[in-house]
């Protein structure tokens, strides 16, 4: 009988999964599950970045609206269980984090205070918005992040779905 081969321990204990909301993310996301999965004793991070414009503009317009900021942290803590809680497995540990700013500062911010092993992010196949959002965005990530990152483009998410 064969004896079972030990694997050593993965370093890679501290995943961050970034998401934008985008298909792209969505699709990302399963290699992040995935690693956390495969890596006992991990922490799954879940970071959604509001960009700073963006939420400069809704803060002074809509100064005068109570409960405009517990409203919002409600819309996005739905949007988060629809696309992703139902997914993760009882007993993985995840985390989800918010944060106001420039997307690839925040998330770069992020991963060094959080000790962070490996950041996950999708990446748009086109420009436009997805060019900004994670076109961009991915690539200072990647040129500047101090910890690995897995870049997963759409098409090659959804290929390996089998769609």
């Amino acid at each position: 009988m064969n004896a079972p081969i030990l694997l050593p321990e993965s370093r890679f204990k501290r995943i961050l999964f970034c998401t934008d909301f985008s298909e792209s993310a969505d699709a990302a996301f399963d290699f992040a599950l995935d690693a956390a999965i495969r890596r006992p004793n991990s922490t799954l991070y879940l970071l959604h970045v509001i960009h700073e414009p963006d939420a400069q503009f809704w803060r002074s317009y809509l100064a005068e609206v109570e409960n405009v900021d517990a409203d919002a942290k409600r819309a996005i803590d739905a949007k988060v269980a629809s696309a992703y809680l139902s997914r993760v497995p009882t007993g993985l540990e995840l985390k989800v984090e918010f944060r106001i700013g420039s997307e690839s500062a925040a998330i770069l911010e992020f991963a060094n205070s959080a000790r962070i092993d490996v950041i996950v992010l999708g990446r748009h196949g086109h420009g436009g918005v997805g060019k900004r959002l994670f076109g961009s965005v991915a690539e200072r990530v990647v040129r500047r992040a101090e910890c690995a990152v897995l870049v997963v483009p759409l098409g090659y998410a959804n290929s390996s779905r089998g769609a």
